[in-house]
């Protein structure tokens, strides 16, 4: 199939009314090709700082920048601090006070080797904490801190080297978590934490990329390619099996994955590989007979605001899908 046959006019224009500005101000740019510095771009972006989510989300924040706790970031889940810098950026909110104060907070949990963990460290010893899990964490603040224009940040850099050191010999981030049946998966290593890191690495400018980051990147792709994206559990017998619920399209995902965020890094990558393929068809599979694509899985209730509706056609995953299959079936 073409792209041509999945870009309706009247899908395109839906995603670019109004009432979802940030759905309006990546639409833009990913599918319509605008630049960043485009005038409609901008103004999508303002009325993304007014829009209805955001609005409630910067409402609850302390006047210290954090949201919750001053000592968690993660408890509670989905409406503490991290949570909404990465629902935030998602929506694709720009820089402004209130979120700079957000993010000097974050940077409080910083271990000296550039990891970051979950509680307010009380002590020096406490700083220089060298505990290594949760590559999913890692991978989500190092996304939000570039999007929001702190990648030449010192302490951004000290991230991206503990992405460096860290990485394992046999690819990917360790993690306590991770498996909890290590006889059940192909990756030794947390399969949905390394693509949240990739995604974070994907953002960095190719030529702001080490060559150890172009490197782990590579490494990456390929590790999610063998695995044809979503195909990383293990059968008792050794066959393949697919994980089921990445067929379920979300928004936001934070911890979570799903095919539409592995292809949407690797196509973003540049990466067009027939190992792709059997997910690009589910895909396309998933498109409703009017150009739409529904929200499946969805943390509505939980979260600070709630974004679109269960069950019912999503911009957010039309969105998604859309610049998936536009780049894959394009240039």
């Amino acid at each position: 199939m073409r792209w041509e046959e999945f870009a309706r006019e009247d899908t395109i224009e839906w995603l670019l009314e109004p009432d979802s500005p940030g759905v309006r101000f990546w639409a833009l740019q990913q599918i319509l090709g605008r630049p960043l510095k485009d005038p409609d771009v901008v103004t999508a972006q303002e009325q993304v700082m007014h829009s209805e989510c955001v609005t409630r989300i910067m409402g609850q924040q302390s006047p210290e920048g954090h949201w919750a706790s001053p000592d968690d970031f993660y408890l509670p889940k989905y409406t503490a601090t991290t949570h909404n810098l990465l629902i935030l950026a998602e929506l694709g909110a720009k820089r402004n006070e209130a979120i700079e104060r957000a993010l000097e907070h974050m940077f409080q949990y910083q271990r000296e080797s550039g990891h970051f963990l979950t509680t307010m460290p009380k002590t020096s010893k406490g700083r220089a904490s060298e505990v290594k899990d949760g590559c999913c964490l890692d991978g989500n603040i190092l996304f939000y801190l570039i999007h929001f224009g702190y990648l030449d940040d010192a302490r951004t850099q000290r991230l991206i080297e503990f992405q460096e050191d860290y990485y394992a010999e046999e690819g990917g981030w360790k993690c306590r978590a991770f498996p909890i049946n290590p006889e059940g998966v192909f990756p030794e290593n947390c399969f949905m934490g390394r693509v949240k890191v990739l995604k974070a690495l994907a953002r960095i400018p190719v030529n702001k990329r080490s060559s150890r980051i172009k490197e782990i990147i590579a490494n990456e792709v390929d590790v999610i390619l063998q695995n044809q994206v979503y195909k990383y559990l293990k059968n008792k017998d050794g066959s393949r099996k697919e994980k089921a619920g990445w067929k379920r399209f979300g928004f936001p995902l934070f911890y979570q994955s799903d095919i539409l965020e592995a292809l949407d890094i690797l196509t973003e990558l540049g990466i067009k590989d027939e190992r792709m393929q059997d997910s690009i068809d589910v895909v396309n599979a998933a498109a409703n007979d009017d150009g739409r694509w529904l929200l499946k899985d969805t943390f509505n209730g939980k979260m600070v605001c709630k974004i679109d509706k269960k069950n019912a056609p999503s911009k957010w995953i039309t969105l998604r899908a859309l610049r998936v299959l536009k780049r894959y079936m394009t240039g």
